[in-house]
């Protein structure tokens, strides 16, 4: 296997966004979040014309995110036995196929069993892509890369849910068709991507052992903790409440509801293509620790929001606090993982998204349910005061 000293010479020969490597490694990230930004906007009109109570939304997001839970730490393992490529492109191929199959559903048990299965090609999209990254970058150019990473998702979430408003005015069912652009992806991983492969031979019970040396690591578990908080504000309240929010207190069309979900991965692109020069003057977690704080504040304000375009406000200030805390989060994990298990790592950090892009949505609509709309965000808001908290005490050692 080459090492990253290896590929040092080429790295420095041209900035890291202009690196065919990295370009194919941000449009894997950029699929694995089309499975949930590009179709929320269509989940009101999806509601109405399948009859079905908007609390039950949530599971188009929960069986979704259900696979990476599951299966996260399977898929670390195997990434660091067999190599990367060999998981991502058939993950590609099937979320290809089971997505573009959604868009021909009519019915939403048969709409649940696709997104299951396009969920499980999802599974190890985010965390080997970032894995990718751990591999190829070391030290300042890693953090560089880690903050172009989410930026250039950011530019894909802000852009998925105008494109799928845009496309939910014709039928729920259009957005859904756009998982059809993982299956060339998945060629040009297979035949383009050129990647340092591990040539691992561990076993299960070597995984094991190390994944329970992992959890007993009080930063590492601080961290995984932060993971799945951020996807319980995002999925939960963030990308599958707001839209109903939008719908039901200002009656606004799929286009203007893309286009206010949009906004928020403008603050993102902006603050995390800076956070190389962030991470020069504030350590990882001061950075991680003041997104709760700018979470927190984001979703408090929602529900006193009487104007719809207000409701850039909150947006914004949820958009700083991903832009500085979901990058520096895979950074530090990157950073402390050892590096014949960084892929291992690295995904038992995606079982924690998938937690949190599980419960998030359940949560939430257990909240819905209780007290309407608001207690959404007043419940998220109560959350992330919790979170702060917690992740200071698992880090501070």
């Amino acid at each position: 296997m080459n090492s990253p000293e290896d590929n040092s010479h080429f790295e420095r020969q041209k900035p890291i966004y202009l690196e065919l490597n990295f370009q194919i490694i941000c449009a894997v990230v950029l699929i694995a979040v089309i499975g949930v930004s590009s179709v929320t906007p269509a989940f009101p009109q999806l509601a109405k014309d399948l009859n079905i109570n908007p609390k039950n939304l949530g599971l188009l997001i929960t069986v979704f995110t259900l696979p990476s839970l599951i299966l996260g730490p399977i898929i670390g393992v195997l990434a660091d036995r067999w190599g990367r490529k060999r998981i991502i492109v058939p993950s590609l191929f099937l979320f290809g196929i089971a997505g573009t199959a959604c868009a021909f559903a009519r019915n939403f048990d048969l709409l649940l069993w696709l997104r299951l299965l396009q969920g499980i090609g999802a599974a190890s999209l985010l965390s080997l892509g970032i894995t990718l990254i751990g591999d190829l970058y070391t030290g300042d150019r890693r953090t560089t890369a880690m903050g172009y990473n989410a930026s250039i998702s950011s530019i894909g979430t802000a852009t998925y849910p105008l494109i799928g408003g845009a496309l939910a005015t014709m039928g729920w069912y259009y957005p859904f068709a756009l998982s059809i652009l993982a299956i060339p992806l998945g060629l040009l991983v297979l035949f383009v991507l050129k990647n340092p492969e591990p040539q691992g031979d561990r076993n299960l019970k070597q995984y094991l052992s190390n994944a329970v040396k992992v959890l007993k690591n009080r930063q590492l578990f601080g961290l995984f903790i932060a993971s799945a908080a951020n996807f319980v504000f995002l999925y939960g309240a963030y990308v599958t409440y707001l839209p109903q929010l939008i719908s039901d207190t200002f009656k606004a069309p799929p286009t203007i509801i893309g286009l206010l979900l949009s906004s928020v991965s403008v603050a993102i692109t902006i603050t995390s293509s800076q956070l190389g020069r962030l991470a020069r003057r504030f350590p990882a977690k001061t950075l991680i620790s003041a997104s709760y704080i700018f979470y927190g504040l984001a979703m408090l304000i929602v529900p006193f929001v009487q104007n719809l375009w207000l409701l850039l406000i909150p947006s914004t200030i949820f958009g700083i606090g991903l832009g500085i805390g979901f990058p520096s989060i895979q950074t530090l994990l990157a950073d402390l993982a050892p590096r014949e298990y960084l892929a291992t790592i690295i995904s038992v950090n995606g079982t924690f998204f998938g937690l949190g892009q599980t419960l998030g949505p359940l949560l939430m609509g257990y909240a819905f349910g209780f007290g309407g709309i608001n207690s959404v965000f007043y419940v998220a808001a109560g959350f992330a005061i919790i979170v702060f908290f917690v992740f200071r005490y698992c880090t501070c050692l």
